[in-house]
């Protein structure tokens, strides 16, 4: 008999409970959630077992999922480590991982911590977001895990083979580096996207009608919640500025070359980037 208990019931946290019930791993869920419409949600839906207040799934769970936006999981994680006796294990699921990772180096029960990035998601939030299935097939970063004790990892690495994950391990800082270019600036991207024709759409009303497959996709990830986004930008300060100031300097070669009707540049640039293919099959 296995309890999880899943602070914050939004996408991320209620695809996990709701997959963890159904494919056995835990007998029971709880979910703790501050949204009393989206707590009663996340009940109709039938994502947890019960949800609960912070104290009591603490008290039960065996494993406990910080599933809140970052910058909540980096003041919450120590005061839940403060409280868990010595057999639980609590994980996060978060975006950055430097300051969470900082913020427990030092505590008493830091072997009791697995730091975790499930790399799934899409642009909707809220227990209505939540999927069965949104893991699987996906990566899932491990991060400073030689820093937990082996045992729960190892239990970790159970739960997430139950969601068909694949494990990847690396530092923190590595990680951080890595998802600023190959997530946090592709949502950078799409809000900058959202706006221009937002504020283009005030003089050209059919801009939307005329708006193709490659629109919706590019600007799809601009739906992303503000309350997720603002503390990954933020806390990933340093490695997002670094990728934007990249992406400026491609954006300007491209305008450069519009704007001097230069099409051997142009097809340079297009080829150039061509090459994501063998990346991205």
């Amino acid at each position: 008999m296995r309890t999880v208990g899943v602070i914050g019931l939004g996408l991320i946290g209620g695809s996990l409970a709701l997959d963890l019930r159904r494919r056995g791993f835990a007998s029971r869920t709880l979910g703790v959630e501050k949204d009393s419409v989206a707590a009663q949600a996340a009940l109709t839906i039938g994502l947890v077992d019960e949800v609960t207040d912070l104290d009591t799934c603490v008290k039960k769970a065996d494993i406990i999922v910080l599933a809140v936006p970052v910058g909540a999981a980096v003041k919450l994680v120590t005061q839940i480590l403060d409280r868990i006796g010595d057999n639980q294990i609590v994980i996060d699921v978060c975006s950055t991982k430097e300051q969470i990772c900082r913020a427990t180096q030092y505590h008493p029960r830091r072997g009791q911590f697995v730091s975790t990035h499930p790399m799934a998601g899409t642009e909707y939030s809220g227990p209505w977001a939540a999927q069965p299935g949104l893991f699987d097939g996906r990566a899932c970063i491990f991060c400073d895990s030689e820093e937990s004790d082996p045992q729960a990892v190892r239990k970790i690495e159970e739960m997430y083979a139950v969601l068909n994950m694949r494990p990847l391990y690396m530092r923190a800082a590595q990680h951080d580096v890595h998802t600023a270019y190959v997530s946090h600036i592709s949502h950078v991207t799409s809000f900058a996207l959202a706006l221009t024709v937002l504020d283009k759409e005030k003089d050209e009303k059919h801009i939307f009608d005329l708006a193709s497959g490659g629109f919706s996709s590019t600007v799809r990830l601009a739906k992303s919640n503000a309350d997720m986004w603002v503390p990954i930008l933020t806390q990933n300060h340093d490695n997002v500025l670094h990728v934007m100031d990249t992406y400026i300097e491609k954006m300007k070669a491209f305008r450069d070359a519009v704007a001097t009707y230069d099409e051997d540049k142009i097809r340079e640039l297009i080829t150039e980037a061509n090459k994501i293919k063998k990346i991205l099959r």
